[in-house]
């Protein structure tokens, strides 16, 4: 037993032998290596036919998003142009509605001024209407002279004031009748 010859052929001998088990024991893994080669070959292929048109079509309907998105935000916009037109229209008919009040109010006022005048007695009436046409020409024109003062020349800020206070005095007293006289400048 101490021949080397001997124990070199027996461990060629194991060598085989366990070279051989584990063939057999791993045939089978080799045979699902290939199966699982053979299925990844098959996924490989398919997502080579698959994957460019999947992928289009995510492409498009990202551009679809993105076209959806602008459009509800042109939506969004002209919405707020029509919200900020409706303010204006509102505004619009408020600022009317008051001049519509205040023309009416200025309407009754004056109804009112035109029935005092005319159902007033002739001895309550201005002495410039009783004055003869000769006597109210001369008097405009001295009136006309007095409000054209060659020396300086101002706005007519007396008949401005003037009709200031008759607006006030006819809206507070409906009888009140202005006075050719308060036309007057004083110097």
């Amino acid at each position: 037993m101490t021949n080397p010859i001997f124990w070199l052929g027996l461990s060629f001998l194991l060598v085989a032998f366990s070279l051989t088990v584990f063939l057999v024991a791993a045939l089978p893994a080799f045979q699902e290596i290939a199966r699982a080669a053979r299925s990844i070959e098959k996924l490989v292929d398919t997502l080579r036919r698959e994957l460019p048109p999947t992928l289009e079509a995510i492409r498009l309907t990202g551009m679809e998003i993105s076209d959806l998105t602008d459009d509800v935000s042109d939506g969004v916009k002209s919405a707020g142009q029509i919200v900020k037109q409706v303010d204006q229209s509102l505004d619009g008919a408020k600022k009317q509605a008051q001049k519509a009040q205040v023309t009416t109010k200025s309407v009754f006022v004056g109804i009112k001024a035109a029935w005092s005048s005319l159902t007033r007695s002739p001895s309550t009436r201005p002495k410039s209407e009783r004055l003869s046409p000769s006597q109210r020409r001369m008097r405009s024109s001295r009136l006309q002279q007095a409000s054209f003062d060659e020396n300086r020349v101002e706005p007519l800020v007396y008949r401005d004031r003037y009709l200031e206070d008759s607006r006030q005095l006819s809206s507070d007293n409906p009888h009140f009748q202005p006075e050719p006289e308060d036309f007057e400048r004083e110097d």
